[in-house]
C-alpha cells in the first residue's frame, strides 16, 4: 500500500482514496464528518473538471464539495485492486 497523501481536489475521476485527515476549523471538520468524511472512509472521485465543484461518492452517497473544501481533505490514493 502506498502512503502518498494528497488533497482530495487532486484525484482524477474514477480514482479511489481513503480519507486520512481534515484540515480546517471546528465547524468545517464537524460538517464534513457529518457528511461521512471521517478517517478511514473510502471514496471514489466521480467528477473533477479541474475547476469549480467536484463530486465524490462516499459511504454510498454522492456529495458535491467546493474546490476550497476539497483542498482541505487529505486522502491516500488506493489502487482499485486493493480492497
Amino acid at each position: 500500500m502506498s502512503n502518498n497523501i494528497t488533497a482530495l481536489s487532486n484525484l482524477a475521476p474514477g480514482e479511489v482514496g481513503v480519507v486520512r485527515e481534515l484540515a480546517g476549523g471546528w465547524g468545517f471538520m464537524s460538517r464534513l464528518a457529518t457528511l461521512g468524511f471521517t478517517p478511514g472512509a473510502k471514496l471514489i472521485m466521480v467528477q473533477n473538471f479541474g475547476h469549480g465543484p467536484l463530486i465524490v461518492n462516499i459511504r454510498g452517497t454522492r456529495i458535491a464539495l467546493g474546490r476550497g473544501e476539497a483542498a482541505k481533505v487529505y486522502v491516500t490514493k488506493k489502487q482499485t485492486s486493493e480492497e
